[in-house]
């Protein structure tokens, strides 16, 4: 379904920058990507929990199409820092605008959160903050000793922005640690202007090669969307930078318009061409590859996670 960004419960618009844009109509889902409306008592009580503590999720923000599956199995993403981002990204659904001031208690509410849902894994994102002097690398970095404290068994994956201009903000990060690093390119260089025009692609890049730099044993994780327009030979360019920059584990999954103002989607890729993009990273060397049109960073991160350091082992690294 096609979210309208003008119409926000007599709110201002999640996006004023994309207000005047022309609309980009966007195509028919294909019976492939079509996936059923939240329900059942296992979503009810993740979204009471979510609630309680105050907390914001990518789920809802972004308008993930698996929150249904994920949130009746108690699998939520977190997102820290509010829900404003500073960035205008041309797929993304989270409100732009100038946020707010940092809640100090929200590491401990997520903490909690965690704790009385029972997480076995859990993938903490933020919006982005330029605002910051740091980008927000220390509030991850207070969730992440949080998590630590109130629910040691959890498995912590981080999903970061690229901390752009914000010097010692990985190295904050990583003082935590998480048990994963991920930080998703989304896209081919080429579509970068349009897509993230506040990123720059190298950048990401080295960020994620930093994380191998500081700690060699780190697992490192990155994302990338189809449908855009990207040919498939800028897709194999990306995954070749991203074995150079000794990254782990690869996602790819379709991209979905959030609303008429949002990059248009270009076409839907087919289920078998997701197989073969899976085939292709795995020849390239990744440990741990999710392709098909509903892959997102968190979706089945916890067993993914799992299948990721049993491979690792099988490799002998």
């Amino acid at each position: 379904m096609t979210t309208i960004i003008d119409q926000n419960r007599g709110q201002r618009p999640r996006h004023p920058e994309k207000s005047h844009r022309p609309d980009n109509v966007p195509p028919r889902k294909p019976d492939w990507i079509r996936v059923k409306a939240p329900s059942g008592r296992g979503f009810l009580r993740t979204r009471e929990i979510v609630r309680e503590h105050g907390l914001h999720t990518v789920c809802e923000e972004a308008g993930c199409p698996n929150i249904g599956e994920c949130w009746d199995q108690a699998h939520a993403t977190m997102m820290i820092m509010g829900d404003t981002c500073t960035r205008a990204c041309g797929f993304c659904n989270v409100r732009t605008g100038l946020p707010g001031a940092l809640d100090p208690h929200e590491p401990e509410n997520v903490a909690r959160a965690v704790q009385k849902l029972g997480l076995k894994h859990v993938v903490i994102t933020s919006v982005d903050r330029d605002d910051l002097d740091d980008g927000g690398a220390q509030h991850f970095a207070l969730t992440v000793r949080w998590l630590r404290e109130l629910a040691p068994d959890t498995t912590v994956e981080i999903l970061t922005p690229d901390f752009l201009r914000k010097p010692g903000a990985v190295e904050t990060v990583m003082q935590a640690p998480p048990d994963v690093f991920n930080h998703n390119l989304e896209t081919v260089p080429r579509l970068y202007l349009g897509i993230r025009p506040g990123a720059r692609y190298y950048a990401s890049l080295r960020l994620l090669d930093r994380v191998k730099d500081i700690d060699p044993d780190a697992f490192t994780k990155s994302g990338l969307m189809v449908g855009l327009g990207e040919s498939r030979e800028e897709v194999m360019q990306v995954m070749d930078d991203l074995r150079t920059a000794r990254v782990d584990f690869l996602t790819i999954g379709q991209y979905l318009q959030p609303s008429r103002k949002h990059a248009a989607v270009h076409r839907f890729v087919p289920p078998e061409e997701f197989a073969g993009l899976e085939a292709t990273a795995r020849a390239k060397g990744f440990l741990m590859v999710s392709a098909s049109p509903l892959t997102r960073s968190s979706y089945h991160a916890g067993e993914d996670f799992a299948r990721l350091r049993a491979a690792r082992r099988a490799d002998g690294q």
